[in-house]
């Protein structure tokens, strides 16, 4: 089975001769396991298509199902609940890494956890587990301020991972970083995919943060085209 399955998928913003199609017709799938670049140029659709995938911007045509429940199908299904589907199945890895600033790196990835209806105590022990694993044991308790770039997302990524999702989404998770700190978060991202056996789909513009990938979806002007 795959973990994300896009079919036909459109999404047209206005109406009439304002009308513009930022994505036509774009198919996809992707394996538990896998790591799947989305790459494009500056305004190609990417973010529009990972957004529709990730339960936040409704589709205009198309069918999307994320670990095997079907969310869209000529816009969103009746009656399926989106912030409980994002929370158990989604992890979201965006290009700033959106940190609380007046929470630790442990309660940053706490606050997913408790949300998820995690008692303080168990998000405490799988936030340190996490953060840990990612080498920031000895950076529980420090503020964002305090953290470098490529430490800051290794938070955002913990985050991500922390209520253990069937599906992540990076859009230009090393946008703000150097070209090493960028290759570590990638081969980070590939590490978790396996280790994790979780689909992960990255948005970038950027071709040199793609060595590694198992597969790579080229968009230009709304449509993959390879």
């Amino acid at each position: 089975m795959y973990a994300i399955e896009v079919e036909n998928l459109t999404k047209i913003y206005g109406k009439g001769d304002t009308a513009v199609t930022a994505i036509a017709d774009a198919s996809l799938q992707v394996k538990p396991g896998e790591l799947v670049a989305i790459l494009g140029p500056s305004g190609s659709g990417k973010t529009t298509l990972l957004t529709a995938i990730g339960l936040i911007n409704e589709p205009t045509r198309g069918k999307v199902v994320i670990d095997g429940v079907t969310v869209a199908d000529e816009g969103w299904l009746a009656g399926l609940d989106l912030k409980r589907l994002r929370r158990e199945k989604l992890g979201f890895i965006f290009q700033a890494h959106n940190l609380i600033p007046f929470l630790t790196a442990m309660e940053n990835v706490m606050i997913a956890l408790e949300i998820n209806h995690q008692t303080r105590s168990e998000a405490k022990d799988r936030a340190t587990e996490l953060l840990s694993a990612l080498n920031l044991g000895h950076r529980l308790n420090n503020y964002p301020m305090s953290l470098s770039g490529g430490e800051a997302q290794r938070v955002a990524i913990a985050r991500a991972l922390a209520n253990k999702p069937k599906v992540i989404l990076a859009d230009e998770p090393t946008a703000a970083l150097d070209t090493e700190n960028g290759k570590n978060v990638m081969v980070l991202l590939k590490k978790l995919a396996v280790g994790n056996h979780s689909a992960v789909l990255v948005v970038t513009h950027d071709h040199r943060m793609v060595e590694g990938f198992d597969r790579i979806f080229n968009v230009r002007d709304g449509r993959i085209v390879s």
